[in-house]
């Protein structure tokens, strides 16, 4: 069918055109899909989603209510995103929504409604393999960008509703869910009727909080990354805000819900310094007076070249 349009397909704009286009339709659905199948999955069912993670507490387990929120906060950004795709002009904004995380984003949003629906079945295994999916979706999709189509502040709404939405897409799985119910799947949980045992599992969670903050602090502070910096504290909160906690796990928490706003701080101040540095006051060469005029000692005086003998 496609051969049989009075048009060039295989041109490479064309190509691009068509591509924008189906992303401009997938998109949104795919987004619509995956926010009807959380609110039927919070809203309708019972249990719903914040209740089975209630009757699986571990070590890592977060604030159901702060998790939602964070969610909503990347529904609100792909929203932004979904306007910045029809709306785009500039090529190289479109050359980051075809070939940066177009697609990529698209099958994500489908990947973590199966996951929802996965949770609410208690299919912990599959909800962690779903998320494991997700997690390497985002990461390519992040990849992309930051290599080949890197943040600019000429293009200030692409940060505000391509960097900044993956981003915190990403985090999502990376900081909280994917290492949540992998111990859910081992085991590492324990009944909320006996607190007793919450310590259960946290080396584990220790070594676990303490690997992806360390990633995050590297980050922030050698990205300065706002979204990094915000997102990963969130996510840092829900977790020591969800009782009871083994010490070594709520400890790290606090602590890094500290360290990541102290260190993009210390970074932009870092950087801020260097500049004044670098652009400190210009030494000027001195006047050279006294010197007789004529050329400097040492050197040779220029030779008169005779044209007509050259030339002809």
């Amino acid at each position: 069918m496609m051969e049989d349009l009075p048009i060039d397909t295989s041109h490479p704009a064309v190509r691009e055109y068509l591509a924008l286009i189906r992303l401009q339709v997938l998109t949104p659905l795919s987004l619509l899909v995956n926010i009807a199948t959380l609110m039927v999955c919070t809203f309708v069912l019972d249990p719903n989603l914040g209740t089975i993670s209630e009757l699986y507490p571990s070590a890592i387990s977060p604030k159901p209510y702060m998790i939602a929120i964070f969610i909503v906060a990347i529904y609100v950004g792909q929203v932004g995103y979904c306007v910045l795709l029809v709306l785009s002009r500039k090529p190289e904004t479109k050359r980051a929504l075809i070939k940066g995380c177009g697609f990529p984003l698209v099958l994500a949003n489908w990947v973590m409604a199966f996951w929802a629906i996965s949770w609410i079945l208690q299919a912990f295994l599959l909800s962690t393999v779903l998320l494991g999916v997700l997690l390497g979706l985002l990461l390519y999709a992040n990849v992309v960008l930051l290599i080949y189509h890197a943040p600019s502040g000429k293009r200030p709404l692409d940060i505000a509703f391509i960097h900044a939405p993956l981003r915190t897409f990403l985090l999502f799985p990376l900081g909280v869910m994917f290492p949540y119910s992998l111990f859910v799947t081992l085991g590492l949980t324990w009944s909320p009727g006996e607190p007793q045992h919450y310590a259960r599992g946290q080396w584990p969670g220790m070594a676990v909080m303490l690997g992806v903050n360390l990633l995050g602090i590297v980050v922030i502070a050698l990205r300065r990354d706002i979204v990094w910096c915000v997102a990963a504290t969130w996510i840092c909160a829900s977790i020591w805000s969800e009782k009871p906690k083994p010490y070594p796990v709520f400890a790290i928490a606090i602590a890094f819900t500290v360290l990541h706003p102290t260190a993009l701080i210390a970074s932009t101040i870092w950087v801020w310094l260097r500049g004044r540095r670098r652009t400190g006051p210009i030494a000027l060469p001195p006047d050279n007076e006294g010197v007789p005029n004529g050329p400097p000692h040492g050197e040779r005086p220029a030779r008169e070249v005779d044209a007509e003998a050259i030339w002809g």
